[in-house]
C-alpha cells in the first residue's frame, strides 16, 4: 500500500457545491472521488497516494465495486483530501485541531448548516450572485432592500430575468412598512430621517413592480422592529443582523444551508412564512 504523500487541496467552494454535501451524508465515497477528479484535478493515482489506498482500490471504489464501511478509512480519506470541519461533519467525524480559514469567509466547525460566515455583505456577494443565477425561490427580508432588489445594480435583481425557456422565478419580498412606529425607531438608530427612510422604502415598491413581468413577484409590508435581514436562494440562506447604529449589509453575513435536523434553517423559514401571513401585502 502507498504512502499517503502531500494531501489534496480542493477550492473552499467545491466542498459547499450540493453533489458534494449530499455524497458526504451518504458516505458515498464513490461520488466524493469523482468530484475531487472533477474540481481538483486529481488523477486515481494522485487520489490514491494522497489517502493511502492503491490505484486498483480507488478504481473500484469509483466504480461502485467496493465501499468503504470502516471508521478509520473515512478518517483516512478525510485527512488526505484535507475536508473542512463541517465537510468532516457531514460524513460523520470529529473535527480537526485546527479550522481551515478561507481568507474572508471561515468554516464554522460546531455547527454543519451554518457553512460559511463573511465579515459583510460584500464579501459574500460573490456567493449570492452565483446562486441567485439558477435558484427559483427567492425570499427577502429587509427595511427598504434598494440595495438588494430595488435598483438596476442591485444585488439579485440581475439574476430575476432570465433568458429564454427558462422557468420563472418566485420573488417575495419583506418590507419595513413606512406607517410603522417601527419606521421611527429605526430611522433614529441610523441616524436618518423618518421621511428620508420612508421614501427609500416606497422607491423600491416602485422599481419592484417594474419586475412584475418578469417573476412571479409578491412584496408585503411588515410592521416590528427590524431584527434579521434574510437573503433565500432556494435551500441557502444568507442571514445578517439589523442593530443600533449599522445596516444589515455592515453585519457579518451567515451563509445557511439546509440539513435534516439543523433548527437554524427551519426557523428562519418559519419566521419569514409568518411575517409573510402578518404582512400587508402592496405588489
Amino acid at each position: 500500500m502507498p504512502t499517503a504523500l502531500v494531501p489534496i487541496e480542493l477550492p473552499e467552494w467545491a466542498w459547499q457545491r450540493a453533489e458534494v454535501r449530499d455524497a458526504l451524508r451518504e458516505r458515498n465515497m464513490g461520488a466524493v472521488f469523482r468530484r475531487v477528479q472533477q474540481y481538483g484535478g486529481a488523477s486515481q493515482t494522485r487520489i490514491a497516494t494522497a489517502v493511502a489506498m492503491t490505484q486498483a482500490r480507488v478504481n473500484e471504489i469509483i466504480n461502485g465495486r467496493r465501499e468503504i464501511t470502516r471508521l478509520d478509512v473515512f478518517e483516512r480519506i478525510a485527512d488526505g483530501l484535507s475536508m473542512p470541519d463541517d465537510a468532516r461533519h457531514l460524513l460523520g467525524l470529529a473535527s480537526t485541531h485546527g479550522t481551515r480559514s478561507g481568507g474572508r469567509a471561515f468554516d464554522l466547525a460546531a455547527f454543519p448548516e451554518v457553512v460559511r460566515v463573511y465579515a459583510t455583505q460584500a464579501a459574500a456577494s460573490e456567493d449570492v450572485r452565483q446562486l441567485a443565477t439558477s435558484a427559483q425561490q427567492l425570499d427577502v427580508l429587509a427595511v427598504r432592500g434598494l440595495g438588494l432588489v430595488g435598483l438596476k445594480d442591485s444585488l439579485l435583481r440581475p439574476s430575476l430575468t432570465r433568458p429564454r425557456g427558462q422557468p420563472t422565478p418566485q420573488l417575495r419580498v419583506l418590507l419595513l412598512n413606512p406607517e410603522s412606529p417601527a419606521l421611527a425607531v429605526r430611522a433614529a438608530e441610523i441616524g436618518e430621517s423618518t421621511e428620508s427612510l420612508s421614501g427609500g422604502i416606497k422607491l423600491a415598491e416602485a422599481r419592484l413592480r417594474e419586475l412584475s413581468s418578469a417573476c412571479d413577484l409578491q412584496v408585503y409590508r411588515y410592521q416590528m422592529r427590524p431584527t434579521w435581514r434574510i437573503i433565500r436562494l432556494d435551500d441557502t440562506l444568507f442571514v445578517s443582523a439589523f442593530d443600533s447604529g449599522w445596516e444589515g449589509h455592515e453585519s457579518a453575513t451567515y451563509k445557511i444551508m439546509k440539513t435534516p435536523t439543523g433548527p437554524l434553517h427551519r426557523g428562519f423559514q418559519r419566521m419569514f412564512a409568518s411575517m409573510l401571513e402578518a404582512g400587508i401585502r402592496t405588489v
